[in-house]
Order: structure tokens, then sequence, then C-alpha cells
């Protein structure tokens, strides 16, 4: 019973990493209030007057935030189905799990480092203006 709780506890968390990251909230993450993501600013760049400089940039941090997240989740998946081998174990090792627990989250961590990397990007690619186009179309005015 505790190893199905804790690998459901470890566990849980690296489905969400199972695609790429979703766009942030704005309502509910405080920091995704302040950055935009890729989407909306490529779904509204006729709207925005994004220029072409900028679609390139966008384009090119997007595409190296792809690279840099598949050899991640990659990672991430294999060290997941070495943990839950570990967990089915009688007795568990506990200095082995959490050595690959560690390791687990060190990639998640990578994970979130790059995403916030590119929405910082994309925000820095963009003029005051546009960013305060893209705000007000979140907020639906």
């Amino acid at each position: 019973m505790k190893a199905s709780l804790l690998l459901i506890l470890l566990l849980s968390p690296f489905a969400v990493f199972a695609q790429q990251p979703a766009p942030p909230q704005p309502d509910n993450d405080p920091m995704g209030r302040y950055l935009i993501p890729p989407e909306l600013v490529m779904s509204q760049s006729e709207q925005i007057g994004l220029t072409e400089k900028q679609r390139a940039t966008i384009k090119a941090e997007v595409q190296k935030m792809q690279a840099k997240f598949l050899d991640a989740q990659w990672d991430l998946q294999e060290q997941t189905s070495k943990m839950t081998q570990l967990l089915q174990q009688t007795p568990i090792d506990e200095a082995k799990v959490l050595e690959l627990a560690d390791k687990i989250m060190s990639y998640e961590r990578d994970i979130k480092r790059v995403h916030l990397a590119l929405l910082v990007r994309i925000k820095n690619s963009l003029t005051a203006e546009q960013i305060g186009r893209l705000e007000a179309m979140r907020r639906g005015k």
C-alpha cells in the first residue's frame, strides 16, 4: 500500500510533462500573468503588427526550446521507468530511490527553466505596444 501511494505521489506530477507545457493561465499563475505564450503571439501576429524579424526570432526560440524539451522529456521518461522498477522491489532500496528522485526532479527543473526562458525571450522580442495589445486580448477586452 505504501509503495503504491508513493508511486502515485511521485509519478503524478510527471504526467504533466508528457506533453508540451500549456500556456500559463494569468488568473491562477502569479508569474504567468506577466508572460505571453507563443501560441497567443503567433495567433494574433497580424493584430499586433508582428514584424518578420520578430516572427523569425520567436520561431527560432520555440524551435530551440522544443529540442531541449524533447531531450529532457526522453531522459525524464527513462528515469521514471527506472523509478517504477525500483518501487516494485521488496524491500525498496531507499538510497537508490532518493538518488533517482533527485535526477527526476532535476529534469523537471530543466524543463521548467527552458520553458520560462522561452517566455521571457518572447516577451523581450515584443514592443511595449504589442505586449499591451496581447494583454488586453488575454483579458478579453
